[in-house]
């Protein structure tokens, strides 16, 4: 099974919402589900069709972070040691050469990924053009408007 990197804080939102899909969401359904079915006939029950669609989709959900978790490599970014270079979890500070501004991420797991929140994936073109590189280096990034150069200003481990 591929391994695919996490950080602690996103395995433990994954579990929080594991958590309350099953001791919440899905009690709520299968109650929804019996009174449904107490209105009489099911092939034009709109509430219980609709109730069932929810139940497949918080199941399926259910699933699909449960195979998460299982495949997943939880990294704790806070017991890193940092090396000066840019790894998973660190957070980068880059500066855009031709514009001069700059911004901060942190490199994280596909299924963490906010840019609202700065959090970047590892998988994303950014993140794969810095990691590994030190402060000082500049990267080429492809982007959709053309190639941008980015200098690393600065790489730290977060707090949490």
């Amino acid at each position: 099974m591929k391994r695919t990197p996490m950080t602690l804080r996103g395995a433990e939102a994954l579990r929080s919402e594991l958590k309350r899909l099953k001791s919440e969401a899905r009690p709520n359904i299968i109650k929804a589900i019996a009174e449904a079915r107490g209105h009489g006939d099911l092939s034009e029950n709109a509430e219980y069709h609709a109730a069932r669609e929810q139940q497949g989709f918080i199941e399926g959900r259910i699933k699909e972070i449960e195979h998460k978790l299982a495949s997943a490599e939880v990294i704790d970014p806070a017991q890193l040691t940092l090396s000066g270079r840019v790894v998973f979890g660190a957070v980068v500070e880059l500066e855009d050469q031709a514009a001069s501004t700059r911004v901060i991420y942190q490199i994280v797991g596909e299924d963490e990924a906010d840019i609202r929140q700065g959090r970047i994936s590892v998988t994303s073109p950014i993140a794969r053009a810095v990691v590994g590189k030190e402060e000082g280096d500049v990267v080429d990034v492809a982007a959709p408007g053309g190639t941008r150069s980015w200098e690393i200003v600065a790489v730290r481990m977060p707090a949490c």
